[in-house]
């Protein structure tokens, strides 16, 4: 593996291969190390832009003072839920049978 900026040695290219599952006889190794330098070159360009800040600025913040309080409220009862539907028998919601006799 030859390149005037590789930074990649032969044994990583070698490992690159068996992990790719590609032999040396079946491949361009020459066309796949040129290919392999660019990919690292084209992260060297990436790199240049990736913020040294904190990864986690780019989200807003939350307050935790601006969060719901913990109030606690009641909530809907029993005779309340038998009234808004008439599938409410013995503290549970009746509903249509969702697998088939084939399941």
């Amino acid at each position: 593996m030859s390149g005037k900026s590789s930074r990649i040695d032969q044994t990583t290219f070698e490992n690159l291969l068996y992990l790719s599952r590609l032999s040396p006889e079946s491949t361009d190794t020459e066309t796949l190390a040129a290919q392999v330098s660019q990919i690292v070159d084209y992260f060297e360009i990436l790199s240049k832009f990736s913020g040294d800040g904190n990864p986690y600025d780019a989200y807003p913040t939350t307050e935790i003072e601006s969060l719901r309080d913990e109030t606690v409220r009641s909530g809907l009862e029993q005779q309340d839920l038998k009234r808004m539907t008439p599938e409410f028998m013995d503290g549970y919601f009746r509903v249509p049978k969702v697998l088939g006799g084939g399941a």
